[in-house]
């Protein structure tokens, strides 16, 4: 099956923004790939606004979270790894979700492609 964290994340992000609250996703920072302002890593992870009013082209996919934002004024193209992201919350109050723990692959899984029945026919129904 596909990991849920992509969905999880999602979610979490329509809830929070849906009640007026600024949401913070919390990334390892350590995980492959993973682009971040790494002036602002702390203990290995990094928290970030991913607000609509911090963030610019915000992309939210099964992949990566990834946008564009200013960081003491530098601008910077922020990708985070579905993996990387370990939770997601409103920062005026704390509430949101950690993201359980799931088996990632590198490479994706193409898709099976259906196998047709033998002896299968069409036949007119009146």
């Amino acid at each position: 099956m596909l990991p849920k964290r992509s969905y999880l994340l999602n979610a979490a992000y329509t809830w929070v923004a849906d009640n007026d609250m600024t949401p913070y996703l919390l990334v390892d920072a350590e995980q492959k790939d993973v682009v971040i302002p790494t002036e602002f890593v702390k203990d290995g992870q990094i928290v970030l606004n991913i607000g609509m009013s911090a963030v610019r082209h915000l992309i939210m996919d099964k992949e990566a979270v990834s946008f564009e934002a200013r960081f003491s004024g530098k601008p910077m193209q922020v990708y985070v790894p579905i993996r990387a992201a370990l939770a997601l919350y409103a920062k005026e109050n704390g509430d949101g979700f950690v993201f359980p723990d799931e088996e990632f692959t590198d490479e994706p899984t193409p898709p099976t492609p259906p196998v047709p029945k033998k002896g299968f026919k069409l036949k007119v129904v009146k």
